[in-house]
């Protein structure tokens, strides 16, 4: 996955995207489900104040949620700034 974001002043938001790699919309659905959910738990990990976009790719899909979401916690946490 790719996670791209910018310092806002207005509270934390995110977008998600899935690349077209991932044939089918069936399939493109579902990993961006898995990405939803996958910050959920995750988001406390990313900073308060940012406007982040997470664009999945074709590994989304079969890597187990558990590594997708430590995966997606390390790079939120790698964003510098404040945590609520």
């Amino acid at each position: 996955m790719i996670v791209l974001w910018s310092a806002t002043a207005e509270p934390r938001r995110a977008g998600f995207a899935v690349s077209r790699q991932i044939r089918g919309a069936v399939q493109r659905n579902r990993a961006r489900r898995r990405l939803r959910e996958a910050y959920r738990v995750a988001r406390a990990a990313a900073p308060s104040h940012a406007a982040l976009v997470i664009i999945g790719r074709p590994a989304s899909l079969r890597a187990p949620f558990a590594t997708l979401t430590s995966e997606l916690g390390e790079a939120l946490a790698a964003i510098p700034g404040s945590r609520p």
